[in-house]
């Protein structure tokens, strides 16, 4: 019955040809036309059982090539496919499945796989959106010669591929912020300094004798050891402005898009420096994890959508959770002047905070720009010590990111100052 079923339009005709023509050779009386008859029905019936009862064991494996691509670049994906039996395969019609955003379906058509053969095909795939998009399972056709009959079968095994924002590289920027650790001396200030100034403490059973500070030592009448070092590392936050109001356009140019990539490139370039980032929206704070955090982040911000909130109430109370950050960047799009004023407070004693503003009035009308309320909003933030970098529509972070070495000063388009 599969095989039935699996007969083509092909087929059918071949059927009801057939058929017909054995009514005509029985009311006719015509033998030669009742054996024409029966061969045009035999031919579909008999393609129908052979592929039925075919027997091939097909072993399929995929392989992404990079498994993360950039919005706008292309992967490679790899299909192998191995024949296990002892027979050889006939014709092959393979179709993989992809989400409409990596492109149309890729089909393959192979004629012959020998026993224990290996086929490996490629084909790229490519997608201008951010996020997680299933490839697979992959379909297989198996027909007959004549094309009478096709029978699909289908793997179970799909792949992921992860569409990361852009990433634009950043020139380096100097940025002061806290150091938080552990220990009892900061290893950066020692390697800095000299032995000299290193604050050594009192011998204790079990030190080390490879510790003593013998200068310390004489100088104290006792013996000295160097303290325990500790590395210490800096400690930041990202803050991403995802409420849908708050941004403009359609598409992977809009300012939403355009504010993930730049919070991407900062994320990157700030963590390939060292930094300990955790990344905070307008809902909360989002979990990184602590190995390989460029991929971390790369894989949150994939698949990142715009929020329904109004205000940026969450994310700056989980901003002040943190408590021991040196440096905040925030992201932002079309922030009020009260969203401002709660964001300027959390900034306290050497804290940096960099304010990356996006005019969005610029993406909805090019000729609108610097209204009255994103003006009002950048000198709330910058009279309490924020660092802002203007980002109009059309501008890559990459122009303004000098900016951010400014204090109280306005980035333009170009990365100047004004």
């Amino acid at each position: 019955m599969s095989g039935l079923r699996a007969l083509t339009t092909r087929g059918r005709s071949f059927i009801g040809s057939g058929l017909a023509a054995l009514m005509c050779a029985f009311f006719l009386g015509e033998h030669d036309l009742l054996r024409v008859g029966v061969l045009i029905v035999s031919l579909p019936l008999l393609a129908a059982m052979v592929v039925a009862r075919t027997r091939y064991r097909l072993s399929c494996a995929r392989r992404l090539d990079p498994p993360r691509a950039e919005a706008g670049s292309e992967a490679t994906v790899t299909l192998r496919l191995e024949n296990v039996t002892r027979l050889p395969t006939g014709l092959l019609m393979i179709e993989d499945t992809v989400p409409y955003a990596l492109g149309a379906r890729p089909r393959f058509v192979l004629d012959r796989v020998e026993p224990r053969g290996i086929r490996e095909i490629d084909y790229r795939v490519r997608s201008d959106l951010r996020g997680r998009f299933v490839i697979g399972p992959l379909s297989i056709r198996i027909g007959d010669p004549f094309g009478l009959v096709e029978l699909t079968r289908s793997f179970t095994v799909s792949d992921t591929l992860v569409v990361t924002p852009q990433v634009v590289p950043l020139p380096h920027v100097r940025l002061s912020g806290e150091w938080t650790g552990g220990g009892d001396s900061r290893t950066r200030s020692v390697a800095a300094a000299g032995d000299d100034d290193v604050a050594p403490r009192e011998y204790r059973q079990g030190d080390d004798l490879r510790r003593v500070h013998w200068r310390s030592t004489a100088r104290h009448g006792e013996l000295m050891v160097r303290r325990e070092e500790q590395q210490w590392q800096s400690r930041g936050a990202l803050l991403l402005d995802t409420r849908r109001y708050a941004h403009r356009g359609e598409g992977p140019r809009s300012s939403f898009e355009t504010a993930v990539s730049a919070a991407a490139s900062i994320g990157v370039h700030l963590a390939r420096e060292g930094l300990g980032l955790r990344l905070v929206t307008d809902q909360g704070p989002e979990h990184l994890t602590d190995s390989g955090l460029s991929w971390s982040l790369l894989d949150t911000l994939a698949v990142v959508r715009t929020s329904s909130a109004r205000s940026l109430e969450y994310g700056v109370a989980a901003l002040r959770q943190g408590g021991g950050d040196g440096l905040i960047v925030a992201v932002l799009g079309g922030v009020t002047v009260e969203d401002a004023q709660n964001l300027a407070r959390i900034r306290h004693g050497n804290m940096t905070g960099v304010a990356v503003m996006l005019d969005v009035a610029g993406w909805e009308r090019p000729d609108l720009r610097d209204g009255q309320e994103y003006q009002a909003a950048q000198a709330a933030l910058a009279g309490a010590g924020w660092r802002i970098v203007r980002l109009p529509a059309g501008a890559s972070i990459a122009s303004v990111w000098p900016a951010a070495a400014q204090r109280g000063r306005f980035a333009l388009s170009g990365g100047g100052g004004s």
